[in-house]
């Protein structure tokens, strides 16, 4: 892990990067697409698609903790860059399973991989997200040994993926992790309409499509992906929350009611402290969770859930009041606060939703799990 001096220099390029060349904003009638200019600057000016990557395999050698300070400015900004599904599940996924080869041209930014994990159905009790869940089957047979069924759902940036990364289960019944290549037979990819254009998500269907086995140990791989996915949308959701209180705040300076701006009136200066409280709280506690996976602590999993379960709620309720305070325009596709809106809102529902990250967090906190170990 680097120092905190070099960490904020790196939140000081990414930032300027993304300032000189802001990310493309989603037309009203137009599908959801990448901001491909904005991959390549990042990839190959900061290398911030290998920054979680060792340097044996083409990457900078960095933790999960610096790759939280660009999925922080990439959420205050709203990049519609593959760099949460591929810079960070992805390369951490192969990581997991001790499958490097792939790992290379994920790092440069030449391919983008895709975790391809929900599941909904019957199965899905307490959302797509729970391993529970995963019904996909991998049977014996095609011309790499293995085939894959099943059906993904909201995979992120699968319909620009170079490789999905794919849980499902064996004849046993068995959780495992395999690869499948998206142009492979038996793949089809469905692009989804979602409500933030801002982050394309894809249905994609295996039937009878070939794979390769990259771990049989899948229970450890997803618990470990989890707690990276946690933690990883936790920064995006601070990122966005506080740039929802930066143009609340500059708004309010500047709009007059009255003879004086609004930003003087008591009630406004409440509810601003209020949001400035929830953020500040969610950058702690997305920050301590960071700093735990970069360090392998025991508790890691624990201090993951906590700050997804935190800062959704969060950056909802700071997304709301941004529209609530800049009045009429705050409701118009001229302004950004509704992508910031509808962004908090979607991303709430990945990897769990809150209701199900503190149902997690249960056993540790009522101690029926010894103190520490992962939720």
């Amino acid at each position: 892990m680097i120092s905190m001096d070099e960490q904020e220099e790196l939140r000081r390029t990414v930032r300027a990067l993304l300032e000189r060349n802001p990310p493309a904003r989603p037309a009203p009638d137009a599908e959801p697409g990448y901001d491909e200019a904005a991959w390549a600057l990042l990839a190959e000016q900061v290398g911030a698609a290998g920054l979680a990557v060792p340097e044996e395999h083409g990457g900078a050698g960095c933790t999960l903790a610096e790759t939280h300070v660009v999925c922080e400015e990439l959420g205050r900004t709203l990049a519609a860059v593959p760099y949460l599904g591929s810079a960070v599940l992805a390369t951490q996924a192969l990581l997991a399973c001790g499958a490097v080869e792939a790992l290379p041209d994920l790092a440069d930014g030449s391919r983008v991989g895709a975790l391809a994990w929900a599941e909904n159905g019957a199965s899905a009790p307490h959302g797509p997200w729970d391993p529970a869940a995963i019904g996909a089957r991998a049977e014996a047979g095609g011309p790499t040994g293995v085939t894959l069924t099943g059906v993904k759902e909201h995979v992120l940036d699968g319909a620009r993926a170079d490789l999905f990364i794919v849980p499902a289960r064996t004849e046993d019944g068995d959780l495992a992790v395999y690869a499948v290549e998206p142009s492979a037979a038996g793949v089809r990819v469905e692009p989804l309409t979602t409500l933030d254009r801002t982050r394309p998500q894809a249905r994609v269907i295996f039937e009878a499509a070939p794979a390769r086995l990259l771990s049989a140990d899948g229970d450890r791989v997803l618990d470990r992906l989890l707690a990276v996915a946690a933690t990883a949308l936790s920064a995006e959701q601070l990122g966005g929350a506080q740039r929802c209180l930066e143009i609340t705040l500059d708004y309010v300076r500047t709009r007059e009611q009255f003879g004086r701006p609004i930003g003087s009136f008591q009630a406004i200066k409440h509810r601003l402290a209020d949001l400035y409280v929830l953020v500040e709280s969610a950058r702690s506690l997305s920050y301590d969770a960071a700093r735990a996976l970069a360090e392998d602590a025991p508790d890691a999993g624990v201090r993951a859930t906590t700050a997804q379960a935190y800062c959704a709620e969060a950056f909802s309720t700071v997304a709301a009041e941004t529209i609530q305070l800049h009045g009429g325009i705050g409701f118009t596709w001229e302004h950004d606060a509704h992508l910031y809106f509808k962004r908090a809102h979607s991303a709430a529902q990945l990897f769990g939703d809150a209701a199900w990250q503190r149902a997690r967090l249960a056993p540790a906190v009522l101690g029926t799990v010894p103190a520490g170990a992962s939720a």
